[in-house]
C-alpha cells in the first residue's frame, strides 16, 4: 500500500545516565552528533517519509540549531517543543501532521541511531497492512520475573524485547493519543494496543538505545564495523 509516510523523532533525553555535561542525543558519535545519525536514517530517500518531525524539549532548540547548521544543514525535518512526558512529546509531534488525513507514522527514539533501513521499511509495511506495528527481538538471555518470596522463570521464547521504529495508521494514532494519559505507557504501543491488536517485526540486535557510556562505545564500533 502506498500510503504517505511521517516520522516522528522524541528526543528529551538529559544525559543524567550518561553522566554527560549534555543531552545523549548531542553526544559524538565518530564525528557526529548522536541524533544527525537518527534523524539521516529516516530522510533516506527510499524511504519515502514526506514529513521528519523532531520533538526537543524548547531550551535545547538553540543548541540544536548551532549543531544542524554545522553537521546536517540540508537535513529537512521541523522542530516541536515537547512535553513534561514522552507521552506529551509524541503527542506534540502528531499535532504537526494534523494537515493530513491518511499515511503511516513512524514514532522513533532520538537515540536509536543504528536502526537498519530494513528495519524502518519493514516495520512501515507492516503498519500499512495491518494498522500497528513495532521492531522487536527475542531475548538472549535467561529471563527471571519477581515475586514477593524470590523469583521465576520465564519462558524466554514468549518474550520480546522493544525496539523503535513504532509505525501506525495516522488516524489509529491519532485516536489512541486523544485519551487520558496513564502511567502504564511505556510507548507508544502500550497507547494503541486497546484500540487495535499490534503486529510484530523482526528488529535488529544493533537498533541500540543509547543509554549508558557502554552504549556509545558499542554504537562506535558497530558503526565502524559497517
Amino acid at each position: 500500500m502506498n500510503l504517505p509516510r511521517f516520522a516522528i523523532i522524541v528526543a528529551g533525553g538529559t544525559g543524567t545516565r550518561m553522566g554527560a555535561n549534555r543531552p545523549k542525543q548531542f553526544l559524538e558519535l565518530l564525528g557526529e552528533p548522536v541524533l544527525v545519525h537518527t534523524l539521516r536514517r529516516f530522510a533516506e530517500p527510499a524511504l519515502r517519509v514526506e514529513k521528519l518531525v523532531l520533538v526537543l524539549p524548547a531550551d535545547q532548540f538553540g543548541v540544536w540549531e548551532e549543531l544542524r547548521a554545522r553537521y546536517a544543514p540540508d537535513l529537512a525535518h521541523e522542530v516541536v517543543a515537547g512535553g513534561a512526558t514522552r507521552w506529551a512529546s509524541v503527542r506534540q509531534g502528531l499535532a504537526q501532521l494534523r494537515a493530513y488525513t491518511t499515511g503511516v507514522v513512524a514514532v522513533h527514539d532520538g537515540v536509536r541511531p543504528l536502526t537498519p533501513a530494513r528495519v524502518i521499511e519493514q516495520t512501515y509495511a507492516a503498519a500499512a497492512e495491518h494498522g500497528a506495528a513495532i521492531a522487536a527481538v527475542a531475548p538472549k538471555d535467561s529471563v527471571r520475573g519477581l515475586s514477593a518470596t524470590g523469583s521465576y522463570a520465564l519462558d524466554r521464547s514468549r518474550l520480546r524485547l522493544v525496539q523503535t521504529p513504532q509505525c501506525f495508521e495516522l488516524e489509529l494514532l491519532r485516536r489512541a493519543y486523544q485519551l487520558p494519559e496513564l502511567p502504564t505507557f511505556t510507548d507508544d504501543a502500550s497507547v494503541v494496543e486497546d484500540l487495535h491488536p499490534i503486529r510484530l517485526v523482526e528488529g535488529d540486535y544493533g537498533n541500540l538505545k543509547i543509554t549508558t557510556p557502554e552504549d556509545l562505545v558499542l554504537a562506535e564500533a558497530l558503526l565502524r564495523g559497517r
